[in-house]
Order: C-alpha cells, then sequence, then structure tokens
C-alpha cells in the first residue's frame, strides 16, 4: 500500500492509521511504501520520497521549492506504476496530493483520501478532482460530509476528529507551574507563534509587543511561549533578542517551553494561537483564545481573494461563529490583541468562553479517529 504524507501533522496522522491498520487486520502482512516523515519512518514505512522538508508557507518560497516537489512527483508516481499497489493513501496536504490523485487515477489505481483538503475555505472547484479521481473521502470535520453531499459527491465518511481523545495535558496545573516556578494564583497568558520559521518571523514579533504592552498595565500577568516541535528555541531567543535591541520593555516571568504544548495551554487563563490546528487544540483543552495571523504583503493580497469563508480559526469554522475573535494581517497588533487578551482574563468571560470550547469539543467525537479509519479502509479494500 502506498502512503503520501506532507507536513508534520499529516506525518503524524498517517503514522496512526499505519499503525491501526495492522492492529485492526494482524493476520494480514501490509507492505507500506511513500512519502513519508519522522513518525511514519517510525513504523516501518519505506521511505520513496523524504518528505521532512515539504512544510513550506508563502509564495516565493514555494516557488523556489517547485523543483524538489516535481521530482517527489515523479518519483512517487513511477513507484505506483512500477509496485501496484492496492491502493494509495493520501493524507491531507492537498496541493500536491490532489495532482498525484489526478495521475494514479488515470493508472486505475484505487485512491484513498484521508483528511479531506478543506475546500469548503478555498478553491472549491477542486471537489471535481475529489469526484472523479478519489474513490473513498475521509473527513474530519462535522460539516464535512454534508458539505460534499451537496455537491453530489457521495463517498464520503467523517470519522471524527484525530485531535479528540489524543489533545490532553499530562501535568494539572499546580504541576506546570511548580515544574517552571510559577505562580499558580497569577494570571498566566500562552503564546503559540506557529510551527514554521515564517511565522515565527512575521508573528512572535507583535506577540512580545502585545506582551510589552499587556506588562505596563498589569506586572503580575505571567507569559509563555510555547515552541512549536518544529521550531528551535534559537528562533525565539534571536527574536527577543532583536525585540530588546528595540527597546522593548519584556516581564520578569517571560519563558519558553518546547514540547509541552498542552501543558502550557493548561496551565494558562487564555492564549494568543497562530491560526492552524493549534486553534482546535486549545479548544480541546478549553483555554479561551485569541487567533492570530500576519504573513507578507505579497502572500496576504496574493492568498485572500482565493479564501472563501469568513473566518480562518478551524474552531470558529465549526463552531459556525466567532468563539474566538481573529487578528489576521492588520488587525493584528499589539493594541487590539491586547485589549482581547485582558478581555479573556475576566472572570465572568474566561467561564463563558470555556463553556462554549467544551460545547465544540464534544462534536468531534471522543477519539479513535485512525483506529474508525483504519476499519473503513478494510472494508473498503474488500469490497474492491
Amino acid at each position: 500500500m502506498m502512503i503520501v504524507a506532507g507536513e508534520v501533522s499529516g506525518d503524524a496522522h498517517a503514522a496512526r492509521l499505519v499503525k491501526r491498520l495492522r492492529e485492526s487486520s494482524p493476520e494480514t502482512t501490509f507492505e507500506f511504501f511513500g512519502a513519508t516523515g519522522e513518525k511514519l519512518r517510525e513504523e516501518n514505512v519505506e521511505t520513496i520520497v523524504n518528505a521532512d522538508n515539504f512544510s513550506i508557507v508563502g509564495l516565493p518560497e514555494i516557488a523556489r521549492a517547485l523543483p524538489m516537489f516535481w521530482r517527489a512527483f515523479q518519483i512517487l508516481k513511477r513507484a505506483a506504476e512500477t509496485r501496484k499497489p492496492d491502493a494509495v493513501i493520501l493524507v491531507d496536504f492537498p496541493d500536491f496530493n490532489l495532482k498525484l490523485a489526478k495521475s494514479l487515477k488515470k493508472q486505475n489505481l484505487k485512491v484513498i483520501y484521508y483528511i479531506s483538503p478543506q475546500l469548503w475555505a478555498w478553491r472549491k472547484h477542486r471537489v471535481k478532482t475529489i469526484k472523479q479521481s478519489v474513490d473513498l473521502l475521509l473527513t474530519i470535520l462535522p460539516f464535512e460530509k454534508d458539505w460534499y453531499a451537496e455537491r453530489g459527491v457521495s463517498h464520503v465518511e467523517y470519522i471524527g476528529n484525530p485531535l479528540a481523545g489524543e489533545v490532553k495535558s499530562r501535568l494539572t496545573k499546580e504541576e506546570f507551574c511548580a515544574l517552571h516556578d510559577l505562580n499558580v494564583n497569577k494570571p498566566i497568558i500562552a503564546l503559540l507563534a506557529g510551527s514554521r520559521h515564517k511565522e515565527i518571523v512575521w508573528i512572535l514579533p507583535v506577540l512580545l509587543k502585545t506582551v510589552s504592552l499587556m506588562t505596563k498595565k498589569n506586572a503580575e500577568i505571567q507569559f509563555i511561549i510555547a515552541i512549536a516541535a518544529t521550531r528551535s528555541f534559537a528562533e525565539v531567543k534571536t527574536a527577543i533578542a532583536k525585540a530588546k535591541e528595540n527597546r522593548l520593555e519584556l516581564p520578569e516571568v517571560l519563558i519558553a517551553v518546547k514540547d509541552e504544548t498542552f501543558e502550557v495551554l493548561n496551565a494558562s487563563d487564555a492564549a494568543a494561537v497562530t491560526s492552524g490546528t493549534a486553534t482546535l487544540e486549545t479548544a480541546i483543552i478549553g483555554t479561551p483564545l485569541a487567533i492570530v495571523y500576519k504573513t507578507s504583503l505579497l502572500n496576504y493580497f496574493a492568498l485572500r481573494p482565493l479564501i472563501s469563508v469568513k473566518n480562518f480559526g478551524l474552531v470558529n469554522l465549526i463552531a459556525r461563529e466567532t468563539v474566538a475573535e481573529e487578528f489576521i494581517q492588520n488587525r493584528f497588533n499589539a493594541e487590539n490583541l491586547s485589549a482581547e487578551l485582558f478581555s479573556l482574563l475576566e472572570k465572568e468571560e474566561n467561564q463563558k468562553i470555556r463553556k462554549r470550547l467544551n460545547e465544540i469539543a464534544k462534536t468531534l467525537g471522543a477519539g479513535g479517529t485512525a483506529r474508525r479509519a483504519a476499519g473503513i479502509i478494510l472494508k473498503f479494500l474488500q469490497k474492491v
């Protein structure tokens, strides 16, 4: 079976699926190969293409990487032609995988798409590719199956969200605060600046300006930068050093931690979160949040007309309303964000948002998404 994952999150979802497929059918000998990241390799999936460098954002960056993607596309296409897998599982990564689906379908291969591309948000015309080139589509957001049905696509199964049941803190708030020498009785705000280098470059400086502004109004607030697994302490230290060079006054309690994002969110009273999967993780944990995003003007003005939804944040899209205020591009500044975070720290508002986030989390299912997906895929393979 061929499996193709692109970004880090897709690689993790794909690895869990591979594990569940083997567990669900122990009498079957699976041979997996394809485009792999670290997690898929840990599951002994044969690497035809190394996907570690696939996570790229921004039009200039993507343009420079086109030769790399073209080579990967051709290698995977030839591998499919030569090895003729029983099925191909494409995981998220739509710009690459939808083109690959078209090519593989011409080879009469069975194409399974795990984690539907967000066509309801932008590039709706791609639904034609799903209809013609994908044999089974597995969706992870509650409204997606109905959205596809309205457009004549019926080979769709909603499997719940992979994050449900997976997103949880290993520590209580008290344990986390004790570990990092924080005062459990004083306000804590989490800062999630993104999982890509360019996001750190564009977003973290504004977050630090927000920290400075809030500290001037309330010196008791404690701030924690939760560093994504794909980013380094050095990147954060560089941003902080530049802020200090620009004479930005930062608080006494501003710490950075890595590989503890869920623990940070669980311990925090409010959070500023870069738009993406992290907003949904924050909602599942139940921390009131403000959603932020900023990129270059070139990227923003090139991509914004293609986006057909009012809200960017996943938590808002699932709720079908603005539960978390969004500060995108020009609206993302220290004055706007600090005002919202102060509002989220108010007891009544904080409790109201936490209740709503809990309701949203319940719509995502109770976990076991990869196991459910594995069962559906095995039944599909038996039929074909």
